[in-house]
C-alpha cells in the first residue's frame, strides 16, 4: 500500500502512513479514502506507520524547537499536506505537581474549547477535509460535539450534533454559536447515536472510534506526557472513562514510542474511572469479562460525559487494562463534587469527569490498590468554566 503519494498527487520525502488496520481481524484499508470501522468485522481501525523509516529522522532530540502543540508529532499524525491541517493551538497542555508530592494532574482544561476533546477534532476534521468531506455528525453528550462544531466551522464545513436533552447547556450554546445543526434527542448518548443513524442521508460519522483519526489526535496525550516527564513515564495514569478514545490513544502512544526506542517497555498502570450511576466498564472488568455483558441501566450523573452505557470499543479498553495490570474503578457524584472543589484549592479548575480521577485516586489510595509513593498522573479533560453551577 502507498499511503501518502495517493492523495491529491502529493509527493513526501517518505511515506509514513501505511493505511488504517483493524485492532481485531488485522484487515489493512486504504488511508487515501474515507474510512469508517473495518468492513470485514465492524471493529475500529487504527492508523499505522513505517516506524522504520521514522527511525531516521523523527527522533526525541527533533522535538526540539517545535511549536507548543500537538502537531509538533506531525511525522505521526495522518494528514499528509500542511495546507490541510486546521489547528487553533492545541495540545502540549501542562502538568501540574500536586502537593510537592508524586501526584499530577495534566489540564486540558486549557485547550481550545475548553476540553481535551480539541485534539481528536483537529486531526479528524484535518484529515476529512484533506479526504473531501464536507459534512460531519456525531452524538454528544456535549464537549466533543463542541469541539466538532468549532473545527468544523474553521475548516468550513458543515457539522450536525445529536445531544441528549440533559446534556449541559453551555455545550449546547457552543454548538449553536459555531454554526452547527443541532439535534436534541430524549434519553442518554446511545440513543442520540440511534437517532443519527435513523435519520442517516450522507453525513460522515466521527463518532468516537468510528473512524480512526480522532484516536490519533488523542494518542498525543501519551507522547506530551512522556515528552514533559523527559521520557520517565509515570507508575500509574488515572483516566475517566466514558468512551475511551483517549485511554486507547494514551496506550497506542506507548507503543509506538518503545518502537521508536524513546521509552523502555515499562508503561504505567491504566485506571479507567466511571460514574457510580454509569459504570459498564467497571462491571466487566470486575466479573473478569473480556467484552461488556448485559446493556447496563445508566442513570444521570454530574459527570455527563461519563454516561455511556455501552463503549463501541469496550472490548480494546478492558484489553488495555489487563495488559497494564490496571483496574476500573467508579466513584459517586458527590465524591465527584468534592473532588472539584479540592483541586480548585489546588489550582486546578477542572470539570466533572476530570475531578472523578482525583475522587478515584483517593480511593484507591484508602483501598492500598496505589501507593503513596507511586508517581501517579491525574487527567484532567476539561475546564471547569462550563461547569459552574456544580461550583457551590
Amino acid at each position: 500500500m502507498t499511503g501518502w503519494r495517493a492523495i491529491r498527487g502529493s509527493e513526501p520525502e517518505l511515506e509514513l502512513l501505511t493505511g488504517v488496520k483493524c485492532v481485531a481481524c488485522g484487515s489493512v484499508f486504504d488511508a487515501c479514502v474515507p474510512q469508517s470501522v473495518c468492513r470485514k468485522c465492524g471493529s475500529m481501525l487504527s492508523a499505522t506507520y513505517d516506524v522504520e523509516a521514522l527511525k531516521e529522522g523523527f527522533t526525541t532530540s527533533s522535538l526540539v524547537g517545535r511549536e507548543a502543540s500537538l502537531w509538533r508529532y506531525r511525522e505521526v499524525l495522518p494528514v499528509v499536506l500542511d495546507t490541510n491541517i486546521v489547528s487553533l493551538g492545541e495540545g502540549f497542555s501542562p502538568i501540574i505537581r500536586l502537593g510537592g508530592g508524586p501526584l499530577l494532574v495534566k489540564d486540558d482544561g486549557v485547550l481550545p474549547t475548553g476540553t481535551f476533546k480539541a485534539r481528536g477534532m483537529s486531526v479528524a476534521v484535518s484529515k476529512a477535509k484533506e479526504l473531501g468531506i464536507s459534512c460531519m455528525a456525531l452524538p454528544s453528550a456535549g464537549n466533543a460535539g463542541a469541539a466538532l462544531a468549532c473545527y468544523a466551522a474553521v475548516a468550513g464545513v458543515r457539522a450536525r450534533v445529536y445531544m441528549p436533552t440533559d446534556a449541559p447547556e453551555s455545550n449546547a450554546k457552543e454548538c449553536r454559536a459555531y454554526g452547527a445543526e443541532l439535534v436534541f434527542v430524549e434519553g442518554n448518548i446511545s440513543d442520540a447515536a440511534q437517532k443519527m443513524a435513523d435519520d442517516a442521508g450522507g453525513w460522515f460519522d466521527v463518532s468516537t472510534l468510528k473512524e480512526p483519526y480522532r484516536l490519533e489526535g488523542k494518542k498525543t496525550m501519551g507522547y506530551e506526557i512522556a515528552e514533559q516527564l523527559r521520557f520517565m513515564l509515570p507508575d500509574v495514569i488515572v483516566y475517566p472513562t466514558g468512551g475511551g478514545t483517549g485511554l486507547l490513544g494514551m496506550w497506542k502512544a506507548f507503543g509506538e514510542m518503545e518502537q521508536l526506542g524513546w521509552v523502555g517497555g515499562a508503561r504505567p498502570r491504566m485506571v479507567s474511572v466511571q460514574s457510580e450511576s454509569c459504570k459498564p466498564l467497571v462491571e466487566a472488568f470486575s466479573a473478569g469479562r473480556e467484552t461488556l455483558g448485559e446493556p447496563v441501566s445508566c442513570g444521570s450523573t454530574v459527570a455527563s460525559g461519563l454516561r455511556v452505557p455501552k463503549p463501541f470499543a469496550a472490548r480494546e479498553i478492558l484489553r488495555v487494562l489487563k495488559e497494564s495490570d490496571g483496574l476500573a474503578v467508579a466513584v459517586a457524584d458527590e465524591s465527584i463534587l468534592q473532588a472539584m472543589r479540592s483541586l480548585a484549592r489546588q489550582g486546578v479548575f477542572a470539570c466533572p469527569e476530570g475531578a472523578a480521577t482525583y475522587a478515584a485516586y483517593e480511593k484507591l489510595l484508602e483501598e492500598g490498590t496505589v501507593g503513596r509513593d507511586e508517581r501517579a498522573l491525574l487527567y484532567n479533560t476539561g475546564t471547569g468554566l462550563k461547569y459552574l453551577g456544580l461550583y457551590q
